[in-house]
């Protein structure tokens, strides 16, 4: 089918419309047999929604030869269990060919997965975790308006998913914000896995969308002249307009219409040649079977794309001690500069009702076009701001440590499947938020991030390492989490009284930073308790003791010589704000077995929860303050080995 650009005509030629219609059809052939093929799958919703996905890919600004031409129009498919339609119908567009599709289809060797994936392409953002695909589309729809490339942004949706309360977040943050180059599209079939979307969860879909502000356009989501009318309507609104397109799962064969059992299973192959027959096309299932054996060996390897703008970090803010304040501080001001030194670059920083505290406000002052306030709505935010990452704009999210890493979870790690550039910076985090209590004690970030293959965690000592920190991640690729404390701190510094962290001091990601030197035991602490283990050390020293102190400012990755440096003592004792499980002391723990070295290791940290109160009480209650550092230390060196 040859694409046809925009949605400037009036109405669809004859022709068009029946070229689009005969690609929906052999499209409905490619999803039944691709799913009895791999004996799974999800063919129901993938044929209801397979007239609209012809008729958008059709009509949208999509470059099959150039799928990631910067001013493309962006089509997310939130459903995404709906691959099968989706592949079908890029591959009939010429993006890719469809015998590898059905060949490749859930597969281990093949992009063709289950969910639709960012590695194939013309698939801009990986789905399947329902109630996201909005959120995504938002913030691609601020990418167009940050870059300055005019494209409108489509999100096709199912109706079940509209339970989600993400959908709501991202419908209210999008009407804030004026999208008006965002359309959704809800394939409305009235079904879902357990059945009528009335039975499992009832609400009024079109109530929901008018209540937020959206324009509503009812239409037979089957009926190709009445999409395209729609999507025209919509493109040209000036607003944000959801269209809920009417249709049939299973449309096409008579035996699947309105059976919500094939939401998630596939024909078996006498079915699969009944519905052939119905359909009016050749049964081709032997032949894909044989034929994939031959795929496994040419299907491409595609590649998702997520740039980052070049930018100026700027000079790096020197604090002493005569200048006492909090690392959510230092991360502030050089966010501000940032914002300052690179008036031209697009740049964006989202917030949820916390600029107060996470300290954003001098950025929104610096660039308030650039300054996205969400609301208490950290699901959405996590997302819109992910998806913004990936196209092109340097992304920052702040939030409160227990917000950005436990209760966004699985959004970051969909950011993080899709190979985002977000940079999260997490305030408050450990006990030191205090008289917060234990519902707010982020206490295992850590562990939480470790489980992201593609995220990096830095957690800063003081205000000199924060500043560094945040330049260096706003000129690196890549999904990075920054924890940081809140209370205000000293610089540290060296044993002569220089700031340790100032000067000529680079952040290097992954090597520890010696900062003291010793003998008789070897420590290791992360973040802010490095404070107190310097003041560990002083009293080690003032009882005649030597101990080798490293400031480990990435708990995921510690570098082998330093390690190394650090065994010859025999004991490592390791000290952070945070879970004494999946931690800084797991990190180490587990490098020294790989390099099978013998030194004991003993683990500070949080060994449950904590009641509320100041900061400094609650890290002596979990004995990782000075005292007890100097104490275990004692221990440690004093005991016959």
């Amino acid at each position: 089918m040859k694409q046809r650009l925009g949605f400037e005509a009036q109405e669809l030629p004859p022709e068009v419309i029946l070229d689009i219609q005969n690609t929906a059809h052999r499209a409905r052939a490619d999803i039944l047999t691709m799913t009895t093929l791999a004996k799974s799958g999800h063919p129901g919703g993938s044929m209801s929604s397979i007239d609209i996905y012809a008729t958008l890919y059709a009509c949208a600004k999509v470059f099959p030869g150039d799928p990631d031409r910067e001013d493309r129009d962006r089509i997310i498919v939130s459903h995404g269990h709906t691959s099968p339609g989706v592949y079908a119908t890029l591959a009939r567009c010429g993006f890719f060919d469809i015998d590898d599709a059905i060949c490749g289809f859930r597969q281990a060797w093949s992009p063709f997965e289950g969910h639709i994936e960012r590695q194939v392409p013309g698939v801009e953002w990986s789905t399947g975790n329902l109630g996201q695909g909005l959120s995504a589309g938002c913030g691609m729809a601020l990418a167009s308006r940050l870059t300055r490339k005019p494209f409108h942004v489509f999100v096709c949706m199912g109706d079940g998913e509209q339970q989600k309360g993400q959908v709501s977040e991202a419908r209210r943050f999008a009407v804030k914000y004026g999208l008006s180059n965002l359309t959704a599209i809800v394939d409305y079939n009235g079904l879902q896995i357990s059945g009528s979307i009335r039975d499992v969860m009832y609400q009024d879909i079109r109530a929901c969308w008018e209540a937020d502000g959206w324009r509503v356009l009812e239409i037979d989501g089957h009926d190709v002249p009445a999409i395209y009318g729609a999507l025209r309507e919509a493109v040209h609104a000036g607003d944000q307009v959801c269209i809920l397109a009417r249709t049939v799962m299973g449309k096409g064969v008579p035996d699947m219409e309105n059976q919500a059992r094939y939401h998630g299973a596939p024909l078996d192959e006498e079915a699969h040649a009944r519905a052939m027959t119905a359909l009016g096309q050749q049964n081709r299932l032997e032949h894909y079977r044989e034929l994939r054996t031959e795929a496994r060996t040419r299907v491409p390897d595609f590649k998702a794309v997520s740039p980052q703008p070049r930018v100026d970090p700027g000079p790096p803010r020197e604090y002493t001690r005569d200048n006492r304040t909090d690392n959510r501080s230092a991360f502030g001001h050089a966010l501000a500069d940032i914002g300052r030194n690179n008036p031209d670059v697009p740049v964006a920083v989202f917030d949820c009702d916390l600029a107060v505290s996470v300290k954003t406000g001098a950025f929104a002052s610096v660039r308030p076009d650039a300054f996205f306030q969400a609301g208490i709505q950290e699901h959405h935010a996590a997302v819109a701001a992910g998806a913004l990452a990936t196209q092109g704009v340097l992304t920052f999210w702040a939030d409160f440590g227990v917000f950005a890493a436990a209760e966004t979870y699985n959004q970051q790690r969909l950011n993080d499947i899709n190979q985002s550039n977000l940079k999260v910076v997490a305030t408050h985090c450990g006990l030191d938020v205090g008289e917060d209590g234990k519902t707010h004690q982020a206490i295992d970030y850590i562990g939480l991030m470790r489980n992201l293959h593609g995220c990096r965690v830095i957690v800063p000592a003081d205000p000199n390492e924060t500043d560094r920190v945040i330049r260096h991640i706003a000129t690196e690729p890549g999904m990075f989490f920054v924890a940081l404390g809140r209370s205000k701190l000293d610089v540290i510094t060296t044993e002569d009284g220089r700031p340790l962290f100032g000067g000529d001091y680079r952040f290097e990601y992954g090597k520890l930073v010696e900062v003291r030197q010793g003998l008789d035991i070897a420590i290791i602490s992360t973040g802010t308790v490095t404070h107190h283990a310097v003041a560990a050390w002083d009293l080690l020293r003032e009882s005649g003791y030597s101990a080798l102190l490293y400031h480990a400012p990435t708990p995921l990755l510690v570098d082998d010589d330093s390690l190394i440096h650090a065994a010859v003592r025999g004991v490592i004792l390791t000290c952070e704000d945070h879970n004494v499980n999946g931690g800084l002391g797991t990190t180490v723990t587990e490098r020294l077995q790989q390099l099978g070295l013998p030194p004991t290791v003993i683990k500070l940290g949080v060994r449950g929860y904590q009641p509320s109160g100041p900061s400094g009480s609650l890290f002596a209650r979990a004995e990782f303050d000075a005292a007890s550092i100097a104490e275990t230390a004692k221990l440690v060196i004093e005991r016959p080995r």
